[in-house]
């Protein structure tokens, strides 16, 4: 099983000059082989590969010397990665690959040749070694490292080791040791056994000490505001992180399944009024560190389909409320009568749909987004005045 380690390095001020190259150099290949690639095609219709890309290195070291200072497995690896963004593109799981800008800090990988000695790690064109705070023990062998730096200043390296423990085989997924949950704004998580985690809400909170800061900086543009802003928003990513790791720990060792929505968190940020927001409960992050610590526990993540009609339908009979409002926090359904919390309704619902796709062997999430022969109807219907006898609906 692979598991990464992240730490704190601190290097000295020679040092730091030549992680900053390395940074700068991997950013700037990077950029190079993208706009290459988009002139190859669009001139000749051509894709070059890495491979091309990787010979062109040492015609690109003659011309641009200082390349020589750097590792050259770290300027190949940057190729590597530009590769698989253009795959994934094309597969149509992530976006057309962006050139790399400066100002987001930047990082650089190492692919092999990294070891630990004396609480120094040790690369590549840094013989002497680079101080670090093992604050945890590392485990298993080191594959490969990423050195990273991030808008104040710091640098992290991140380690890929093979710990050698097996994959844990999935736990067996019943009723009574799966849990539904609803992600939500006022209340980050309500689950279907009633628990609610309160939303800390780290960005709200901060706003005016970064309203303060944010008009300070683009009056002076000076390095001191600027650098307090990178502090403050670091502080606010770090609270985030460490909450949704509490989180996510505490209900993956309690429950062997979780069942959660298919949520599409990319078209929900377009809504305006609620973008900040949903950036703020990084729901995306969220469901990632579920699905990984899932997979290190033996635990079980089972997804519902996003048009699910989840909080609209009565957990305790089953009728679905069509006019159910976004600001309805309490219903009361028509068939039975009873009174329901619309989260936790939801969180119910979720649950039971999720078993019962697991039981049925169906997947309702592929299901719900098939056209159905009523929608056709309808939209033939508005589309064509009269259908005469003998087409094909009749």
């Amino acid at each position: 099983m692979l598991k990464a380690f992240k730490y704190r390095i601190n290097p000295t001020a020679a040092q730091s000059v030549l992680l900053n190259k390395h940074i700068g150099a991997v950013r700037f290949v990077y950029n190079l082989a993208l706009e290459c690639k988009q002139m190859a095609w669009v001139g000749n219709k051509a894709n070059l590969t890495c491979f091309e890309l990787h010979r062109q290195l040492k015609d690109l070291k003659t011309e641009c010397e200082w390349l020589n200072e750097i590792n050259s497995q770290s300027l190949q690896q940057s190729i590597t990665n530009l590769d698989r963004a253009y795959t994934a593109f094309f597969k149509g799981q992530k976006n057309f690959p962006k050139f790399k800008k400066k100002a987001n800090g930047g990082s650089f990988n190492i692919p092999q040749n990294v070891t630990l000695e004396n609480g120094k790690l040790i690369i590549p064109k840094f013989k002497n070694g680079i101080d670090i705070s093992l604050h945890r023990n590392i485990k298993g062998n080191i594959r490969q490292a990423t050195i990273s730096k991030v808008p104040t200043g710091k640098y992290f390296v991140s380690i890929l080791c093979e710990t050698g423990e097996s994959v844990k085989a999935k736990a067996k997924i019943n009723e009574s040791t799966t849990i539904g949950i609803d992600l939500g704004i006022k209340t980050y998580i309500v689950a279907s056994d009633g628990k609610e985690f309160d939303n800390p809400k780290f960005l709200r909170k901060a706003q005016c000490k970064l309203k303060y800061i944010q008009r300070k900086y683009s009056k002076h543009k000076g390095k001191r505001a600027k650098r307090k802003l990178s502090i403050l928003h670091e502080r606010i990513a770090n609270q985030r992180k460490d909450f949704l790791h509490k989180t996510s720990s505490e209900l993956i060792k309690n429950h062997d399944s979780l069942a959660i929505e298919d949520l599409s968190v990319s078209n929900m940020i377009k809504n305006h009024k609620l973008a900040q927001s949903i950036s703020d409960a990084s729901w995306s992050t969220f469901v990632t560190m579920l699905e990984y610590k899932a997979e290190w526990y033996g635990k079980n993540i089972l997804k519902i389909g996003r048009f699910d009609p989840s909080s609209k339908t009565c957990s305790n009979c089953g009728l679905i409320n069509k006019e159910l409002q976004l600001n309805d926090r309490e219903w009361t359904c028509k068939g039975c009568k009873t009174v329901l919390n619309r989260d936790v309704n939801a969180a119910i619902n979720i649950k039971s749909f999720a078993l019962k796709n697991i039981l049925s062997g169906t997947d309702r999430k592929n299901h719900s987004e098939l056209p159905t022969m009523v929608g056709v109807l309808t939209y033939e219907s508005s589309h064509a005045p009269l259908v005469q006898a003998g087409s094909s609906l009749v």
